[in-house]
């Protein structure tokens, strides 16, 4: 889950605006526009090294009454960055600078659990129930079985109208086809 810078507006008064001094976080995070009274319209701005390192989605965004806005800023580069988010009510008469440091982000070695499960031995399928052939399964065979007879069918057609070697070898592709996938869906 990424990290989130809350901003409060309309708490104390109309276009009130609080926010904290500073916000540190390795990569892309949302600021969390929380209204606590009329609807508003805030204006976000990443200034200095942050709009090289990082991106808003928009400037201006409306915040409904007493709701909550979730506005993501998308960090395009790795790196440390430094610099101000400006963040406007009131067409700027309520005005806060929030410092944003972008810290570089750390590799963090991915591990996999393994539990005690993994060394004990895996019990056939009839004792797992479910993993033999259905009847559903059994009834797809059928109509593979048809399509494989129909082209051998055609297979043995075509050359019988052709004629030739080439026909005859292509029926005779098309018999070992149907033989192999015949020999495979019984072996299942």
């Amino acid at each position: 889950m990424p990290d989130t810078l809350p901003v409060h507006v309309n708490r104390t008064s109309l276009h009130s605006l609080e926010a904290p001094d500073a916000f540190e976080t390795a990569g892309s995070f949302d600021i969390e526009l929380v209204n606590h009274g009329e609807p508003i319209h805030v204006h976000l701005h990443l200034e200095d090294n942050l709009s090289d390192t990082a991106s808003l989605g928009a400037p201006n965004h409306h915040v409904d009454r007493e709701s909550t806005r979730p506005v993501r800023v998308t960090v395009h580069r790795p790196g440390s960055a430094f610099g101000k988010l400006k963040i406007a009510t009131a067409y700027g008469a309520e005005t806060r600078y929030v410092d944003i440091d972008l810290a570089e982000p750390t590799e963090q070695a991915e591990s996999v659990e393994i539990d005690e499960s993994l060394s004990k031995p895996q019990s056939n399928a009839s004792e797992r129930g479910g993993m033999t052939r259905s009847a559903s399964d059994r009834s797809v065979s059928l109509p593979v079985l048809g399509l494989g007879g129909v082209a051998l069918l055609l297979a043995i057609a075509v050359a019988s109208l052709v004629g030739g070697t080439a026909a005859w070898i292509g029926a005779l592709v098309v018999f070992l086809a149907v033989a192999i996938a015949l020999v495979v869906l019984v072996a299942d």
